[in-house]
Order: structure tokens, then sequence, then C-alpha cells
């Protein structure tokens, strides 16, 4: 069984959460502390960093939908970038392309923010 790992990084204002390995039911409470975490510190810019997931459930997936809500109420967003196309093609399949910004590169995500 294929561990998970968050980790949480500043650019500035932005926050970047870098995925590692299999977010799946058991492992999607470790995403949404981190999310919590920034929501309680009012950190509501977010860049999450998939390069290094490997596997999404939709467990993950819910994650994300439980708290977009709040952080754009909050004037915030969370912005995905580097998903391998298998990863991707999960996202697309239950349509996150319409409601998040998708970007290749980590960098064009936070200029995104930058230029906001």
């Amino acid at each position: 069984m294929e561990g998970f790992d968050v980790t949480k990084n500043q650019n500035g204002e932005i926050s970047i959460l870098a995925l590692k390995g299999y977010l799946d039911a058991h492992t999607a409470p470790e995403l949404e502390n981190a999310f919590q975490q920034l929501v309680d510190e009012k950190k509501y810019r977010i860049v999450v960093n998939f390069r290094d997931l490997s596997y999404i459930s939709s467990a993950g997936l819910g994650v994300f939908m439980g708290f977009i809500e709040d952080v754009r109420n909050h004037g915030g967003d969370i912005k995905l970038t580097n998903m391998t196309p298998k990863i991707f093609r999960v996202f697309d399949l239950l349509g996150f392309p319409t409601l998040y910004d998708i970007v290749d590169e980590e960098q064009s995500a936070i200029e995104k923010f930058n230029n906001a």
C-alpha cells in the first residue's frame, strides 16, 4: 500500500500544497487537514501541485469540492497544477476543468494569482 504525503510551502501570499502518493478514502483526511489549516489561517490563495500524485479516488476529489466554496467566498481560489495525464483524466471526467483553474506549471498558477 502506497502512502500519501502533503507538503506545505509559502510563496508570498500564496500557499502551495504538493501532493505525493495515493489520495484515497484513507488518506483524504490528511489533505482535508491541510486545507482546513490554511482556511483557519485565512490563507485563501492556494495552489495544489499534483506532480508526485500517482492516484486519486472520489474521496480525494471530494476534499476539493468541500473547500472551494469557502475559499472563493473569501476572495481566494484553489488552482491545480502539474497533473499527469492519468490524474487529469479523472478530474476531466467529473467536469473539474469548468470549476477549477487547471494549469500545467506551478509558476503559471502563481502568476495568475499575482496578476489577478
